[in-house]
């Protein structure tokens, strides 16, 4: 006879259809990280885009909170299974940054402040489906949640939207990031389920 332990196997798919398939609803927000959690003073910030041709535009901190902010209301999936619904974020579109550089390139890698990386493609970024985000349920973000700026990519597993993110390299080639160079799937869909190679 099988001895099944709760704490072990994914959890029942609840029937809610903002549910990806494999995925449970949490009302708390699950702190993962693939490393230590960076303090970074907002006076030491900045976000920059580099091209695939050398190119490139940057932000401190002052610059990138002059720039139009959006609110964004989204649910966020995480590899892990958990999924949480209706959270709300103030940010700047990527469409807003990226429009500030000439790039041909079709990726992009996320770098983060304590050496994270992840890869995306850039249309995955583009026509408001991606944000720098500072700002989660009305208050500043927790540097446990990214603070004080994270990727947003809503749409794509959570490991996509790097905590602390610091810039993009535009890139004519896919690369794998981080946790891609782990065993992680490259793009992240989680309604096809696209968590592993």
């Amino acid at each position: 006879m099988a001895v099944i332990s709760r704490g072990f196997g994914a959890r029942r798919r609840d029937s809610d259809p903002h549910l990806p398939p494999g995925q449970y609803l949490t009302e708390d927000f699950p702190v993962l990280s693939a490393g230590p959690t960076p303090r970074i003073d907002t006076a030491d910030w900045r976000f920059g885009i580099r091209t695939e041709t050398g190119g490139g535009a940057s932000w401190t901190w002052d610059e990138f909170l002059a720039l139009p902010i959006e609110d964004i209301h989204t649910d966020i999936h995480c590899v892990t299974r958990w999924s949480k619904l209706g959270t709300s974020w103030r940010g700047v579109s990527l469409d807003t940054l990226l429009d500030a550089v000439d790039t041909e390139a079709s990726y992009a890698m996320a770098h983060s402040y304590g050496g994270y990386t992840t890869n995306v493609p850039l249309d995955e970024l583009r026509d408001g489906q991606a944000w720098v985000a500072f700002e989660f349920d009305g208050e500043p973000l927790d540097p446990e949640h990214g603070g004080p700026a994270r990727l947003l990519v809503p749409h794509l597993y959570f490991w996509k939207s790097a905590k602390w993110v610091r810039g993009l390299t535009l890139m004519d080639e896919d690369e794998p990031g981080f946790w891609e160079q782990n065993g992680y799937n490259m793009h992240g869909d989680p309604w096809t389920e696209e968590r592993y190679w």
